[in-house]
């Protein structure tokens, strides 16, 4: 082979070499399984892949990098680009978006969830809490109002509450133990288990996740209209990893959120239509909590939970009582349309 042949191989592969490095592949750390829970994320990596003709695609892991517990350090330490988790696993880590786990704060759908959510995601002091952990808000994982799936005997009244043993994480486990359940805060992927084994009679999930971790399999019944409040779940990008993307390519990224959050909430609300056929296949009764009893466990629970959240927040330093103004004040303007 002569020099010229040689030469023009080397040109070959160098330009090979040089095509494959323009490339750009994030990992991205979920957990469980493809679910209505993780859509957007699908979604998302579908969309960048089209968008860039595959130069910058995701691998979306679905705990093969991580646990869910722990992706936000994953992150912070540059392990995968982007991730998934759920505020209440690591309070003490993102204090500020805590506010979208308080009980009772009136989110009737996901598309003021996903209102409320952008809202604060937005605020400076979030990205700032954010960025300690080199973390960028990205989009939400909207999720419907919890509601309880138990064993036995329904329980349908706060005196039926006292003692009982849930799983709740965050806000909402506060709220049960106000009026004086026991809550625990097993991640979702040990909450079958812990409820076919007796550690919990009850589990506060949305409705896919009580499909999609099997809990719904366990329970004699489930309360259609407890609504004591939802966890909020973010999905974040490395900071690193987002301002090393080509203009082009972050394009391609920030263009996509809203196109995926408009397909997991439509996906979702098709899930939701099926809900009832769930129960039944599964005879699982459908508990109706009565008005008098919500209104009560609000008064035990939603004021104080407020109170004390604000009042922590700003004995921190942190801007407590105006992320809680922009929540209502959000949801009212996603409520009248405005």
């Amino acid at each position: 082979m002569n020099k010229f042949v040689l030469g023009a191989v080397a040109s070959t592969v160098s330009f090979a070499f040089a095509a494959e490095a323009m490339a750009t592949e994030w990992n991205v750390s979920v957990w469980g399984k493809r679910r209505a829970f993780t859509e957007h994320v699908e979604k998302i990596a579908e969309l960048v892949s089209e968008k860039t003709n595959g130069e910058f695609t995701m691998n979306v892991s679905y705990g093969g990098l991580s646990k869910n517990t722990e992706n936000l350090d994953g992150i912070s330490i540059g392990a995968f680009e982007m991730a998934q988790f759920c505020a209440g696993y690591h309070q003490d880590k993102n204090r500020l978006i805590t506010v979208l786990e308080l009980p009772f704060l009136g989110v009737e759908n996901l598309n003021q969830e996903r209102a409320v959510s952008a809202a604060v995601y937005a605020h400076p002091a979030v990205a700032e809490e954010m960025a300690e952990w080199n973390a960028k808000m990205l989009m939400t994982s909207p999720m419907p109002q919890y509601n309880l799936v138990g064993t036995g005997d329904p329980r349908t009244t706060l005196e039926d509450f006292e003692g009982m043993r849930v799983r709740a994480t965050g806000g909402l486990g506060k709220a049960f133990e106000a009026v004086g359940a026991v809550p625990t805060s097993v991640t979702s992927g040990e909450a079958y288990q812990a409820m076919e084994s007796g550690v919990v009679d009850t589990v506060a999930f949305a409705q896919h996740a009580h499909l999609s971790f099997g809990t719904i399999n366990q329970a004699d019944w489930w309360t259609e209209n407890l609504n004591p409040g939802t966890v909020n779940c973010p999905v974040v990008v490395n900071i690193d990893a987002y301002e090393s993307l080509s203009d082009e390519e972050r394009e391609a990224l920030d263009s996509s959120v809203d196109e995926a959050l408009d397909h997991y909430i439509a996906n979702y609300n098709e899930l939701l239509k099926r809900w009832d056929e769930v129960l039944a296949e599964k005879n699982v009764e459908k508990v109706t909590i009565a008005p008098e009893v919500l209104e009560e466990f609000r008064a035990v629970a939603a004021a104080p939970a407020r109170d004390a959240w604000i009042a922590d927040m700003e004995a921190q330093g942190l801007p407590g009582q105006e992320l809680y103004d922009l929540v209502t004040k959000t949801l009212e303007d996603a409520k009248s349309g405005s």
